[in-house]
């Protein structure tokens, strides 16, 4: 596990039971997202995929709770996960799990930490290059 922490906002951002906030990492090679919402006034992170179908889980972007607020729920099958724990406690995935993401809260800032399975995201040369202006 790496020591670099990364931010994601501020603290205010992110209020109980409301919206989640996307932000960008790497894991098995591929650019996605990961996700953070705050319940029970603690930020809880994990990557953006439903544990049956590797697809991203918000209904619009941020919107991840079901509509009691009580679970976190994929867009697509119906899955439901609660958000202390990121485990299925109902649908097609039942059983499994959300893939944790370190989250740090620091400071009135909301970070989130590396490990071996989920990255930052490296820029292409492409974007590091700037073409000179003329």
């Amino acid at each position: 596990m790496s020591d670099e922490i990364i931010p994601i906002c501020e603290s205010t951002a992110l209020i109980e039971g409301g919206r989640g906030i996307r932000f960008p990492v790497t894991t098995a090679g591929r650019d996605t997202s990961g996700f953070i919402v705050r319940y029970h006034n603690i930020v809880r992170g994990y990557l953006n995929r439903c544990a049956h179908v590797p697809i991203e889980l918000d209904w619009n972007e941020g919107e991840f709770f079901e509509s009691s607020g009580l679970y976190l729920m994929c867009s697509t099958h119906g899955a439901i996960y609660t958000p202390e724990s990121g485990h299925c406690v109902g649908g097609p995935c039942r059983g499994a799990r959300l893939r944790t993401i370190i989250i740090i809260e620091k400071d009135n800032q909301i970070f989130w930490q590396p490990d071996n399975y989920i990255r930052p995201v490296i820029a292409s040369s492409q974007e590091q290059i700037q073409p000179a202006k003329k």
